[in-house]
């Protein structure tokens, strides 16, 4: 079964940066939402989780 992947709370659809994430079966995967065939990045979810919060602590 395909991953499904669901956009950021945090994007809008005004064409700013826009992020996907998808659970995977091994990892949590991270892609461009405008470019779904670029590829991903996939993070343990030890590490997806240090990412969103060390992102949470910026201005």
């Amino acid at each position: 079964m395909p991953p499904v992947w669901r956009k950021s709370s945090k994007s809008t659809n005004q064409g700013g940066e826009c992020v996907e994430v998808a659970a995977l079966s091994h990892a949590i995967g991270i892609r461009d939402s405008k470019d779904p065939d670029g590829g991903h990045l996939d993070l343990s979810p030890r590490m997806f989780a240090t990412l969103v919060r060390r992102i949470k602590l910026l201005p």
